[in-house]
């Protein structure tokens, strides 16, 4: 049996890099050399999030906050 830790980030934490960039790209410093795939993941989801934050905060002060 071996302890191979898992290197996948959890579903919490993907939508918690996709609401709030800034903590995928710390993980994604955090976790870049021990795993990598982690690391990829969290900085895909920050990425992916970035526009979104930028479109939802046009919507927001364009339209609703008028």
């Amino acid at each position: 049996m071996t302890n191979i830790p898992k290197d996948e980030l959890s579903r919490s934490w993907f939508m918690v890099c996709n609401a709030m960039p800034p903590v995928g790209f710390f993980l994604f410093y955090k976790h870049r050399k021990q795993y990598p795939n982690k690391a990829k993941k969290a900085l895909t989801s920050a990425m992916i999030g970035v526009p979104i934050a930028l479109a939802m905060s046009y919507i927001i002060n364009a339209h609703i906050l008028k």
